[in-house]
């Protein structure tokens, strides 16, 4: 079938200056601009023949990028006609957004796809389709072509622009239809999106990574770095406070690297949004100790609208683990970083990843991990297991830290991490602190959730009317993940 979609090139970027620890890009990227009308008219699906819309419901697991593609594929999808549903008996068409970071998120996902199998026998016009970082692998997408023949569409990272076609395909096909994409050299702008939340927005600024940890198979899923040009960024920011939001994230597999490839940086691009009229909270995630610079320590702290919350993956505590993982940093270098981020960023919330029982970790490397843990005194650590994923350097290591241990050592720093976020978060008790609301409870309507500068999560009683506010809430009571409080009627000093 000929491609209907409509790509204008808008020019190439040229590599950057400055390429570091072997970060490079082999050929120039493109940036492409969607042209949504065309797209639209060729694509539409119009109603089914009682009158009735065409359904999607898209399960997502893994990162906030995944959340974020996950937009974009709603956008696309009710673009062509189809409305949303959260229920799978009324979709005409269920589509896994996958993770690939571990093995039992996997596991999940073929499980899910298993017990859909009965519905599909059901219904054979039911559309099922796999995408994200699993769909990247070829050892998934054997397996579907094997053993989960009823899957009729399978589509990776790199190639979401082109979801409305292959959807169109698949409908018309009696076989599965496959296509992944090795690697993308393309930014593309301006794709439609569909935003779970009307407070808070997702903003990408950079596709892939460079860093090749030995554990990690992201750099394989996502391919190499590519930088968005910061006037597009910009111009997306400029669009969100228009209509209403109030806060940015700002998504990368490693924000650091940011314009590396287009000889701007990170710290460049903070300032440049920093001063968008509307935003009042800039966050992003995700960071490496490693090229945590100056500039960028200097430009969060005077850009007022740059939250004091930084998520700085550290994995483990013991440098000879860390040099297995190539990771870059050492133990000694993540400390000093983290004293240097903490002079320079009063208050700072600090957060992290750490993975258990890599191979050859020893119960003494295990030790440092928590003597950094107790050192740094995290607001909260993201903790897993150690996951061998297929092509990954770490996959050909000994896996040799029997399950149990693992195990062990997991409850352990997870009984640790709690006893250190309850603590910090008891230090909040009595002070009152800028919340910005973003919606009523799920149990209770006449509770509300928002969150700190510092990402804390804060419950109070409120009004619907408080949705999207800046508020100041005193805290009553700390418990280990979240404080619960009062709204401060009249205007007071906020911490």
């Amino acid at each position: 079938m000929e491609n209907r979609i409509t790509l204008l090139r808008q020019g190439r970027l040229q590599p950057g200056q400055g390429l570091v620890f072997g970060t490079h890009r082999p050929h120039p990227v493109e940036r492409i601009h969607f042209d949504i009308d065309q797209y639209v008219a060729a694509y539409r699906v119009g109603r089914k023949p009682d009158g009735s819309p065409y359904r999607y419901h898209i399960r997502t697991y893994g990162c906030q990028m995944n959340e974020h593609d996950t937009e974009v594929m709603a956008g696309l999808l009710e673009a062509m006609g189809y409305e949303a549903t959260d229920a799978v008996e009324e979709a005409d068409f269920i589509l896994f957004n996958t993770c690939a970071v571990r093995e039992n998120a996997e596991d999940k996902v073929f499980g899910e796809i298993g017990r859909l199998r009965p519905l599909k026998m059901q219904n054979p016009q039911l559309l099922l389709g796999l995408c994200g970082c699993m769909a990247q692998e070829q050892g998934v997408q054997r397996l579907v072509r094997e053993k989960f023949p009823w899957v009729d569409l399978v589509f990776g990272t790199h190639n979401i622009h082109r979801l409305p076609e292959l959807l169109t395909r698949a409908r018309e096909s009696q076989e599965t239809v496959m296509e992944v994409w090795d690697r993308a050299a393309m930014t593309i702008e301006d794709m439609p999106k569909v935003r779970k939340d009307r407070v808070r927005a997702w903003v990408n600024i950079q596709y892939g990574c460079n860093k090749f940890c030995t554990y990690c198979i992201v750099p394989y899923t996502r391919g190499a770095e590519r930088s968005r040009l910061p006037e597009d960024v910009v111009r997306e920011v400029e669009a969100l406070a228009a209509e209403g939001y109030r806060e940015v994230t700002l998504l990368g597999q490693n924000v650091n690297d940011y314009g590396i490839d287009i000889g701007v940086t990170f710290a460049d691009l903070l300032r440049r949004i920093n001063r968008v009229p509307g935003i009042e909270r800039i966050r992003f995630t995700t960071s490496n100790p490693w090229n945590f610079t100056d500039d960028l320590i200097a430009a969060i702290a005077e850009c007022e609208h740059v939250v004091e919350h930084i998520h700085l993956p550290v994995q483990s505590g013991n440098s000879q683990i860390l040099k297995r993982m190539n990771r870059t940093h050492t133990r000694e270098f993540y400390l000093a970083l983290v004293d240097k981020i903490r002079r320079a960023i009063p208050g700072v919330s600090l957060t992290t990843d750490i993975i258990v029982g890599f191979p050859g970790e020893t119960e003494a490397q295990f030790q440092d991990t928590l003597s950094l843990v107790r050192e740094v005194e995290f607001d909260n650590a993201f903790t897993f297991i150690y996951s061998p994923r297929e092509n990954t350097p770490a996959a050909n290591f000994p896996d040799d830290v029997p399950l149990e241990e693992k195990k062990d050592r997991l409850r352990r720093l997870n009984e640790l991490q709690a006893e250190i976020s309850l603590r910090r978060n008891q230090q909040l008790a009595g002070r009152t602190v800028e919340v910005l609301v973003e919606g009523e409870s799920k149990t209770n309507r006449h509770v509300f959730a928002g969150r700190t500068r510092t990402n804390k999560l804060v419950l109070f009683q409120g009004e619907k009317r408080f949705v999207g506010q800046l508020l100041p809430v005193k805290v009553t009571e700390a418990q280990t993940w979240l404080l619960k409080g009062e709204l401060v009627r009249e205007e007071v000093a906020v911490s």
